[in-house]
């Protein structure tokens, strides 16, 4: 199977199980799960969610993996990027990106989605971590963000 059509296997797995389930902690864990069991490149799947007691900080939140770091602020690494820009970042080597916080030293490139909630507010992001050098491209950031869209409680998946 291709890159794309495991995507897609994947997003119907992910929607068939989530559907109708009210936790954001559930559908976020389904996802990690699901996305981590689908591609052998994934070192790390999961979700950082916006912390409400410091609304400038990432909680680590479901995931598949090693050790995450704990907290992330906004104005750092990857996934800070992301919240602070609610832009996808796709880092092909890590090590050369401004500010990264290095969670599990194995990582070399990474990819992160922002996600947000029903109000169109910052939720959370999905954080995909691999051993690889270059290991997303395109196909990754279209399919991750067709999603992370569908696990928003109620959406239509």
């Amino acid at each position: 199977m291709t890159k794309a059509e495991i995507y897609k296997e994947t997003a119907q797995q992910i929607a068939a199980v989530i559907d109708g389930e009210p936790s954001r902690t559930a559908r976020y864990a389904t996802a990690s799960c699901l996305l981590s069991e689908s591609f052998d490149a994934f070192f790390w799947t999961g979700f950082y969610v916006v912390d409400t007691n410091k609304p400038q900080e990432l909680v680590v939140g479901p995931y598949q993996g090693s050790l995450g770091c704990l907290r992330i602020p906004f104005s750092r690494g990857v996934c800070g990027a992301a919240a602070r820009t609610g832009e996808t970042q796709l880092v092909e080597d890590v090590h050369k990106f401004p500010g990264h916080i290095a969670c599990d030293s194995r990582t070399n490139s990474e990819i992160v989605v922002p996600v947000y909630d029903e109000s169109g507010a910052l939720a959370a992001v999905l954080d995909v971590d691999s051993e690889a050098f270059s290991a997303f491209d395109e196909t990754d950031k279209t399919a991750l963000e067709a999603i992370c869209k569908t696990l928003l409680i109620g959406a239509d998946a």
